[in-house]
């Protein structure tokens, strides 16, 4: 999930690149639309960066039970995370879904410190 969110990364931003340079595109570099869209570029390198982190912490191998709840959280935060920035960057009442991601993504966070401790 890790290098398939720098790939996405990869991908979302040469596609963003295609338009960079039209000034008024999606409503001109400061707009909703536009920053939403780039939130959400960045958030599969970010993202990834956290699963690549996870993978190779010292901590997991004292995680216990909650071992197995880090990995599909943080996936479900490499999904979601991009997928609100896309949707709230046409339908801004959508951006009420930010929690989603960020509670996936501090869960895994918040398990894996208790479970290293």
């Amino acid at each position: 999930w890790a290098w398939l969110g720098v790939l996405l990364g990869m991908v979302s931003g040469a596609a963003m690149g295609l338009f960079f340079h039209a000034e008024q595109w999606l409503g001109g570099y400061s707009s909703w639309q536009r920053r939403m869209l780039r939130l959400g570029h960045i958030s599969f390198f970010g993202i990834a960066f956290l699963n690549f982190a996870y993978a190779n912490t010292v901590f997991i191998a004292s995680a216990g039970m909650y071992a197995s709840w880090i990995s599909p959280l943080l996936i479900a935060g490499a999904i979601l995370m991009p997928s609100v920035c896309a949707l709230a960057a046409f339908h801004k009442p959508l951006r009420h879904l930010f929690p989603l991601p960020v509670i996936a993504l501090a869960g895994a966070t918040g398990l894996l410190l208790y479970g290293g401790f």
